[in-house]
């Protein structure tokens, strides 16, 4: 199987720096990750309130390939049964914490620690994942190997890779078509905005919380997996504005603030 080989974002006072080594391999057919999610084959690609937190918030939902993913980021104050997710008061590994990140928290969503998205459970590379966690009922949080699906899915849609060419070519796919920073780098992003989202998975700029405030908005989004690299890190998925291809980091600190999105179950 092929070796990923990661990058790490890492936050500088009032900047963003992130140092690409690889973006992530399309895995070859004898190392793709088995798909098990079961979804209704007759239904649309947008479903609109398709789900609804504890807290009464809906989220509208989008097909892509056998994979049914929230449209839009969590911002649950709660746990599925009802517990309250404590606001930030420490940076920890091992206590769960939300932010709100942004102004606009219907379209960022909250920020969450690792512990708060896993909600006690053991770390998970399975398809699905079988993490709850901080999810919805009916929704998990996605392992790695799920967002590796997302990626092979995308690169598989000519109409999704940017240039046509290299399969690697879909960040623009998946990132919004609103507040991504401008670069003038081709299949980047920001290059061109209007040319996103055909995926319909609307990623959008909303930064990370690294305890002292809020680092990468309109440059980035990270989204956490249900899989852990180590006690204190896990692997993040990265979308920055002048790149093109999604990033894995596998030495994210498990106590900094990401996105959440949840995969139907």
């Amino acid at each position: 199987m092929k070796k990923i080989i990661a990058f790490i974002c890492a936050a500088a006072f009032f900047a963003m720096a992130c140092e690409k080594e690889e973006p992530i391999p399309t895995p070859d057919d004898s190392t793709n990750p088995s798909d098990t999610t079961q979804v209704d084959p007759s239904s649309e690609v947008f479903i609109l309130n398709a789900v609804t937190d504890f807290d009464g918030n809906s989220y509208d939902a989008v097909r892509i390939g056998n994979q049914v993913w929230m449209a839009s980021n969590l911002r649950t104050t709660h746990f599925p049964n009802g517990d309250a997710i404590p606001g930030f008061t420490t940076t920890s590994n091992t206590d769960p914490y939300y932010v709100a990140g942004l102004t606009d928290v219907v379209a960022h969503g909250l920020l969450y620690n690792w512990p708060a998205v896993m909600h006690g459970a053991s770390s998970s590379d399975a398809n699905p994942s079988g993490v709850q966690g901080v999810c919805p009922d009916g929704w998990h949080v996605p392992s790695y190997a799920e967002w590796m699906q997302l990626n092979e899915y995308c690169g598989s849609q000519s109409a999704w890779v940017c240039g046509g060419e290299s399969v690697e070519h879909i960040a623009k796919s998946l990132a919004s078509d609103t507040l991504w920073r401008a670069t003038n780098k081709i299949c980047a992003i920001g290059n061109d905005l209007t040319a996103n989202n055909a995926s319909g998975f609307s990623a959008m700029p909303s930064g990370y919380f690294t305890g002292s405030g809020i680092y990468g908005y309109l440059d980035l989004t990270t989204f956490w997996s249900a899989t852990a690299e180590n006690e204190t890190s896990s692997l993040d998925i990265c979308l920055l504005s002048d790149r093109s291809y999604m990033y894995i980091d596998d030495s994210s600190d498990k106590y900094i603030g990401y996105s959440v999105r949840c995969v139907q179950d």
